[in-house]
């Protein structure tokens, strides 16, 4: 049966704005949605109040609102527009809530439109914890023992029945919102008030801990004849008790034994099934007790997820876009494999590759915060690698996160003694697997680790063999290491980088030119859903060290665009939005665009958006042999953000062709000390200011430009490690703290501006005309990061002759910088 053809319009619910536990992967399911919707001839009118999102870009959808995500906005929108149908599983948490609310106020009946895709009673059985629970329990599905509260008293009785440790989970919250473990009595009055807080509905579930199982979760797809397929099983690393947003995560599932799988997989077809009225994308989490295989379902999302935004890019399968046409009323078996283009839709990847997820944090933002983790979902991105084997995966996800790992290991930098790493070991905290490695280069047990960890013996294992080839080439230097011991190495994911560490005698480039040498080079596998079964038309390839090379070049001219990596505080999905508009561009004008980035939740890493693209780390080594492979006329760095200009210096160095603005002029811009330099020949008022590479020189310039200071490293992002001091006690802690961190970074010096009004310009010069796009006021005044301020467009409270003073200083430094592309300028 095809489409329903009485849906002529649909509207697509958002998820506003990006916070913990919900980012981009909603904006990229929502324009995978629209455009699939679109495709089919229907009408798409989209509502999300996030101006960052290529979800509401104006090509997206036939009508986009930037309203907030509350009722009243809906019901303008319904006044405005036919609408037949609402599409809510595409806005996370967020819009399940709201779709509910303008249901529980006859809103959608009274403008006759339905919801596809779920209904009612199908988002109340999988999120209201207690129905969740009963449901099961008449399913015959496992549960672990709980009670469902909805007053403080009741709570605390509940506890006491079942016995510690406890866990305590809201109903309809996102990100394990408000949830929590209780270890014992002290801890329960805090946990419970903060979990009956955080439910819209007032409810908790108390629920027995089930701590050091196992954890998985499956992402399926079902439409309405009840045809179900599994996408992709997911392993958690990481044992219970870790949200899985923060849950290293690997696929395929690693350490299931094939009766738990079936298992699982038959639980969760007749869960999936048994849902109701279904049609789309759903996730669903078991765990496992590893002594005997005992099951019991922890949850259910009837919408897609963070998980399967990676599910997509693991497998290669669009889950969204496929979700949303089972929406529409068609069937799996009516729809065409996207990959292959000769199959049908209803198939279940096979992967002969594995992925690593592994989640970014920014705790160094926040100084005193709890770094450990749990219930509460706390990291602010993630990173996808591909490798063939499980050491290789692992290492390049390391190597993609921008936090200065060279692959598993922080050299240097983790100079704990044995006892301090198993006492870290027992709390699981961001950096636990870079410690695991340290213990076990220290020689402890994998069976201790295990012990302390609950982390499957298998993973540790196979940490272990890395930290095994890792011992056997610190005993060796550049020249006298066998060829096949460095082929090995490759293979694990060692990066040339670390290896030189290791050697200690040695650059990266010579270790390259080392391999090279010896033909150990990467080679470009496809993801292609079906482990090579069918011929696949995907052009999504990752890199291992192998003999065949699938990736084929060809002799169209080529722009490769460098990706932002993980989203973390100050770098989110803005450079997501610019990068898919490079991608549209490179195309229009006739060339072979190839996207490079590492971020599952992005609408850039999409296998249909750019001509070719390459999963893979935005780091030197991986990025080289690209280019060494495909000879591009150049690399657009200006649309990946921080991450993507910190690799300019080196595209310059060989000799690659930058496209837009040259890597002196960009050093001018993010070198504090030139740009200053720059304003002064250019007679355009500065600060005072001076440079220092130590502290004695950062105190001798404070006392000339006079306190207080603002300190500041040249190449940084959102403001890192930025500090307004005010003695000289204070300048030297923040100048050795930047030593340390940033060692050899130039440091800015220069007078703070106090009580100043902030306002920013964003321009764009082609070479020849300078247009002004925007003036924005700050409403805080200077020493509040633009980032973090609230800003006005119109500016308000500026004079024309303010205004036109900026755009004439703007319009001078960008012909001195002589920019091509975009530039923003902040004025006090």
């Amino acid at each position: 049966m095809p489409k329903d053809s009485s849906i002529k319009s649909v509207l697509i619910i958002g998820s506003g704005p990006i916070i913990i536990g919900q980012a981009c992967e909603f904006d990229y399911s929502g324009s995978q949605a629209a455009r699939s919707l679109r495709e089919e001839g229907i009408k798409v009118i989209l509502i999300n109040s996030n101006p960052a999102t290529i979800m509401t870009d104006p090509m997206m959808a036939d009508r986009v609102y930037l309203l907030p995500l509350t009722v009243e906005s809906i019901e303008q929108i319904l006044e405005e527009n036919q609408i037949d149908a609402v599409l809510p599983t595409m806005g996370g948490q967020t819009a399940l809530n709201l779709c509910k609310e303008v249901d529980e106020l006859g809103i959608w009946e009274k403008y006759n439109v339905r919801l596809i895709g779920v209904d009612i009673k199908a988002i109340d059985k999988a999120e209201d914890r207690e129905q969740f629970r009963q449901w099961m329990i008449q399913l015959g599905v496992p549960v672990a023992p709980a009670r469902t509260a909805n007053s403080f008293l009741e709570g605390k009785e509940f506890a006491q029945e079942i016995g510690f440790p406890l866990v305590i989970r809201p109903s309809f919250t996102l990100g394990g919102t408000g949830g929590g473990f209780v270890h014992s009595k002290d801890e329960l009055d805090e946990a419970l008030d903060r979990g009956l807080k955080a439910s819209p509905i007032h409810e908790v579930l108390v629920e027995k801990a089930v701590l050091g199982w196992k954890e998985f979760e499956l992402e399926l797809l079902r439409d309405k004849n009840n045809n179900v397929v599994i996408i992709c099983t997911v392993e958690n690393l990481d044992p219970m008790g870790i949200h899985t947003g923060d849950s290293i995560t690997v696929a395929p599932a690693m350490t299931l034994s094939d009766t738990a799988f079936q298992d699982m997989r038959n639980k969760a077809m007749m869960m999936m099934r048994d849902l109701g009225n279904f049609a789309g994308g759903c996730n669903v989490q078991f765990s496992l007790n590893p002594e005997n295989e005992e099951l019991i379902a922890i949850e259910i999302n009837p919408r897609v997820s963070r998980s399967s935004a990676l599910a997509s890019k693991a497998t290669g399968y669009p889950i969204a876009k496929i979700a949303a046409k089972l929406a529409i009323g068609y069937t799996l078996d009516e729809l065409e494999n996207q990959i292959t283009r000769t199959t049908s839709a209803f198939f279940e990847p096979a992967l002969d590759y594995v992925i690593v997820k592994m989640p970014r944090w920014n705790f160094d933002k926040f100084k005193g915060a709890d770094d450990t983790l749990g219930l509460q979902m706390k990291s602010v991105g993630e990173v996808m690698a591909i490798g063939r084997t499980f050491p290789e995966a692992l290492q390049k996800a390391c190597q993609s996160l921008e936090n200065d790992a060279l692959g598993l290991g922080y050299y240097g930098k983790s100079l704990l003694k044995s006892e301090q790493l198993l006492e870290k070991l027992k709390r699981p905290t961001w950096d636990r697997i870079f410690r695991i490695k340290d213990a076990l280069m220290a020689g402890v047990s994998v069976k201790h680790i295990h012990q302390l960890t609950y982390i499957d013996r298998w993973f540790l294992h196979q940490i272990q063999d890395i930290v095994n080839l890792e011992k056997e080439l610190l005993e060796h230097d550049l020249e006298s290491i066998p060829v096949d011991m460095l082929r090995d190495a490759k293979k694990m994911g060692f990066s040339d980088k670390q290896l030189a560490v290791l050697f200690g005698n040695c650059e990266e480039e010579e270790v390259y030119e080392k391999r090279k040498g010896h033909n150990i080079v990467r080679t470009y596998k496809m993801v292609d859903t079906c482990s090579a079964e069918f011929e696949a038309k995907t052009p999504y390839f990752y890199s291992t060290f192998d003999t065949e090379n699938e990736s084929t070049v060809t002799d169209k001219k080529k722009i490769i665009v460098l990706g932002s990596g993980p989203n973390r505080i100050g770098q989110g999905i803005e450079f997501d939005y610019c990068c898919t508009h490079g991608l549209q561009a490179i195309q229009d004008c006739g060339y072979e665009a190839i996207m490079v980035n590492c971020n599952p939740e992005t609408v850039s890493t999409d296998f249909d958006m750019a001509n070719k693209l390459y999963f893979e780390p935005v780091f030197w080594e991986h990025l080289w042999e690209i280019i060494e492979l495909e000879k591009p006329e150049g690399v657009i760095v200006q649309l990946g953000g921080q991450t993507a200009l910190k690799l300019a210096k080196r595209l310059e160095e060989k000799g690659i062709k930058i496209i837009g603005t040259s890597f002196d002029n960009m050093d001018i811009a993010e070198d504090r000390g030139r740009f200053s330099d720059m304003l002064k020949e250019l007679n355009i008022p500065y600060p005072k200011y001076g440079t220092a590479y130590n502290t004695d020189e950062a105190i001798d310039v404070a006392k000339e430009v006079g306190y207080p200071v603002l300190v500041r490293p040249s190449y940084v992002l959102g403001g890192q490690r930025m500090r307004i001091v005010i003695n000289e006690e204070e300048l030297e802690e923040s100048v050795l703290s930047l030593l340390k961190h940033l060692p050899g970074n130039k440091i800015l010096v220069d007078h703070f501006l106090d009580r100043c009004q902030e306002a920013e310009i964003d321009g764009i010069f082609d070479g020849t005309d300078f247009h002004v796009m925007g003036v924005m006021e700050h409403i805080e005044p200077a020493g509040i990061h633009s980032g973090d301020s609230h800003a006005l467009l119109p500016a308000f409270n500026l004079t024309p002759i303010e205004v036109t003073t900026m755009e004439y200083y703007a319009e001078k430094i960008a012909r001195a910088l002589n920019i091509r592309g975009l530039i923003n300028i902040q004025f006090a």
